[in-house]
């Protein structure tokens, strides 16, 4: 069925098709495009949703009183999936103009003369369109309440509630929402509305990855509330000059006809300025794409309900202030811009290392630089990196979300990332072969720098893989990690292998207790202690590497209760500190770790991949020995 009819779908089908294991992993539904009205969408999409998934949905009741004959939603086809934490990758591109459509075909055409079809075709997602409720008037306060309305259920994604004995999950996000890839066109009074509406509310604007303002005006009480990539076409100096000062920017330059100004700290915060009558907007949307949308993300990876507190709709998901704003490695048809190609695997490869319950693993990502796809690197040059997704993640949105992606391009990484959900059992059996699997497949990859790491569940996987094979590892990072104690079948191997690991957690993850005793340093009163299962692992890690075990001493040494070789604090992204104790082995070398972020709750953020990578980078094995060589001085 083409876009423009209101739209009735086929029943979702397997992303990667015939392989029968018990896995059913999905990353996206079977839909065609679909193109409505919101009172389509919010009436099409519960029945749909629920012939699709097995689930019950129901309407976000944060759009009951969303007023009517505003707003029209496009949708792609092959939407990701809300099966599992797929949904957030989801492209939203939220487009307000004062223009007046006669019909829903009128809505349409004008998002096709924009290119956005074309661009969320490729991307995945919606693209939401919206006019003013008064038509007259145009954009005023009432439009803001229905902003409010529009980002409550769009980033209320994987949100449920059991009434009368039965789990609804609102259908909403899964329909036409998303968290992590979600940006603004404003066209004309568009651009005036986002301004004097959106761009002042810290709520609001620090949920937003990029904008794209046409014309458009600001009062000038008005102020942006926080820093946020931004292209401005035609826009009074004083806009610029707003948008300059929220993006704290430091620097500038000129690409042809455009003027860029950006902070040199952290060049995410970037306005782009351009003017000129006879611009074509297609066009103008394609390059504030290009330029702005696929480069940046946001990472909604703070305590719930900061910043939002006492409202509508405080109890949703994600709701909370600010989303984190990081770098993005976009993939379009299967590659980004730096070449690093995601290849999709499902087969049955390793069905003969099956569960009791006869699933295998039989699905993973992986991420391959150019030069190792097409084998032109030389032998044995490009690290891999195994990592592992946590419970309810899908592989590729939790390699995005960690910083994955752009590690894998900035550093020139190659990554493999199963699908494990299905296989905890035989994790420690099946791991480290689908390592050898990619060491065999792909000449470029170096067996002595094979790393392993995962978040949560995840980070479980990555002990296990450990337990399985350590010696296929030159480091290992657990993050967040759900414990996993090997066997002593398992650990009889570390008599003769040591493993180099670091444990991550954070301020508000389950590994961290308030601290209960009076500190002696002011500077540490309330902070958090890291709890007893962390404690147990870091224990069990120095002993598999011949070191003495810790007596922890919380009131001496607060959040850590050590005080370890080496400590170093840092601020990641200038906006959290992260602190990282070591304990070194009798030949200097750091062998286990701990890392605490400050402020974050458990889940993913963008920065933990280079917490992954400046520990791992230092170490290597000899094939040879099987000793781990240490190199302070890799970059």
């Amino acid at each position: 069925m083409k876009p423009g009819k209101a739209c009735l779908f086929p029943i979702l089908f397997l992303l990667f098709g015939g392989v029968a294991s018990a896995g059913k992993y999905r990353q996206h539904f079977g839909n065609e495009a679909s193109f409505e009205t919101l009172e389509e969408a919010r009436l099409n999409a519960p029945a749909l949703l629920a012939e699709w998934t097995g689930r019950t949905y129901v309407p976000d009741p944060a759009m009951d009183a969303y007023p009517a004959g505003t707003t029209f939603v496009y949708r792609s086809a092959r939407m990701f999936t809300d099966l599992s934490a797929a949904a957030r990758m989801n492209t939203n591109i939220l487009v307000y103009t004062d223009r007046s459509f006669a019909n829903r075909d009128a809505a349409l055409a004008f998002l096709e003369e924009l290119g956005l079809t074309g661009i969320i075709g490729k991307a995945y997602g919606s693209v939401v369109l919206v006019t003013p409720i008064d038509k007259e008037k145009g954009f005023g306060l009432a439009d803001q309440t229905a902003y409010y309305q529009l980002q409550s259920a769009m980033c209320n994604v994987g949100y449920s509630r059991r009434a009368e004995g039965k789990l609804n999950h609102y259908a909403d996000s899964a329909w036409y929402g998303g968290v992590t890839y979600r940006y603004l066109v404003g066209l004309d009074g568009g651009a005036t509305f986002i301004n004097n509406y959106v761009a002042g509310t810290f709520d609001y604007i620090t949920r937003i990855a990029g904008l794209l303002l046409v014309g458009g005006n600001m009062e000038r009480i008005r102020e942006v509330a926080s820093f946020v990539p931004a292209y401005l076409v035609n826009a009074p100096g004083a806009v610029v000059a707003k948008y300059r000062a929220a993006n704290a920017t430091d620097a500038w330059g000129t690409q042809g006809d455009l003027n860029y100004y950006f902070n040199q700290a952290r060049p995410l915060q970037r306005v782009i300025v351009a003017s000129g009558n006879d611009r074509d907007v297609r066009s103008i949307v394609r390059d504030a794409y290009d330029r702005l949308f696929t480069k940046a993300m946001r990472v909604p990876v703070a305590k719930a309900n900061l910043h939002t507190a006492s409202t509508p709709y405080a109890d949703y998901n994600f709701n909370a202030a600010p989303y984190s704003l990081g770098a993005r490695n976009a993939i379009t048809d299967g590659v980004t811009a730096d070449k690093v190609h995601v290849v999709e695997r499902q087969e049955e490869r390793f069905k003969d290392m099956a569960a009791p319950s006869g699933e295998y693993l039989d699905t993973w990502y992986e991420l391959l630089p150019e030069e190792v796809k097409n084998n032109t690197a030389p032998r044995h040059s490009i690290p891999l990196v195994l990592a592992n997704h946590g419970g309810g993640d899908d592989p590729l949105q939790y390699l995005d979300e960690i910083g994955l992606v752009q590690l894998a391009g900035e550093k020139r990484i190659a990554v493999v990332a199963p699908f494990h959900s299905n296989v905890t059992g035989i994790l420690s059996e099946v791991l480290p072969e689908l390592v050898r699997y990619m060491l065999d497949a792909y000449p470029a990859l170096d067996p002595s720098r094979v790393y392993c790491t995962g978040y949560s569940m995840g980070g479980r996987a990555a002990m296990a893989a450990l337990s399985g094979d350590a010696g296929v590892f030159a480091a290992a990072v657990a993050q967040g990690a759900v414990t996993y104690l090997a066997t002593e079948e398992q650990e009889k191997q570390y008599a003769d292998i040591d493993i180099p690991i670091l444990f991550t957690t954070s301020t508000y993850d389950f590994h961290m207790d308030e601290a209960t005793l009076v500190l002696r340093l002011s500077y540490y009163f309330g902070m958090k202690a890291v709890t007893f299962d962390y404690t147990t692992l870091i224990n069990q890690y120095l002993g598999y590497n011949g070191m003495e075990p810790v007596r922890f001493d919380f009131a001496a040494h607060p959040m850590s209760g050590f005080k370890g070789d080496t400590y170093e604090r840092v601020m990641l992204n200038n906006e959290y500190a992260t602190h990282t104790w070591m304990i070194h082995n009798r030949d200097g070398v750091p062998m286990v770790g701990l890392n605490v972020t400050e402020f974050l709750p458990h889940g993913l953020y963008q920065e933990y991949a280079g917490i992954f990578w400046n520990f791992a980078k230092h170490y290597s094995r000899n094939l040879e020995t099987g000793e781990v060589v240490y190199n302070p001085f890799v970059e």
